[in-house]
């Protein structure tokens, strides 16, 4: 017996679990986020047989890491409507979104440039050193490879490619990680420069 079924009606794309770069995007966050993890696990350690901690290190400046936290939590309104616009397929609103995300991306990356000098130890000074120079530049790969996408994505939007519904997906699934890239950054802000100064 042969059974047929015409699916020439189902949709071309999905957004969120009906997307399978969105599966992608979710297994690659988890990977990344156990890196988070484990270095954060080795600063703590490191940090339970010191006698003083930072380890050899004056306090790092918390200025620079609050600006980012600051910059990142801001853009987290903007994200959230891209996400909306996108599912609706606003082609307006997902190009000047785009525009604004890019700017709200590239801002911390300027910052990040003065926060590595800012933690006043370097990344080969000692295991302190290691740790805190891994944390921040696994995070700082994480909003440059967003801040990519970003680009990449708003020049697309800007061209015939942005009449492709299949382009919204993608928009979705880069909202859905700036999340990722965001709510990391609290925890580590967190342990980089409140946590020494509670030790």
């Amino acid at each position: 017996m042969k059974v047929e079924r015409d699916v020439s009606a189902l949709p071309r794309h999905g957004f969120g679990t009906h997307s399978l770069t969105w599966w992608g995007t979710l297994g690659f966050m988890a990977l990344e986020g156990s890196g988070f993890v484990l270095a954060a696990g080795a600063y703590l350690y490191l940090m339970t047989l010191a006698q003083k901690w930072p380890l050899n290190a004056p306090q790092p400046d918390v200025w620079p890491g609050t600006v980012v936290a600051i910059m990142l939590l801001a853009s987290l309104p903007l994200n959230m409507l891209m996400s909306r616009w996108a599912k609706q397929e606003d082609l307006v609103k997902v190009r000047w979104g785009l525009v604004g995300m890019s700017l709200f991306g590239i801002a911390p990356l300027i910052v990040r440039c003065f926060e590595f000098s800012a933690v006043n130890v370097r990344w080969d000074d000692n295991g302190y050193g290691s740790v805190v120079w891994f944390l921040l530049g696994l995070h700082t790969t994480h909003i440059f490879a967003d801040v990519a996408e970003t680009l990449v994505l708003t020049a697309l939007m800007f061209t015939r490619h942005g009449q492709n519904g299949r382009r919204f997906g993608d928009v979705h699934d880069n909202a859905f990680y700036w999340y990722f890239v965001v709510l990391t950054w609290l925890p580590i802000y967190a342990l980089l420069y409140w946590v020494p100064r509670a030790a």
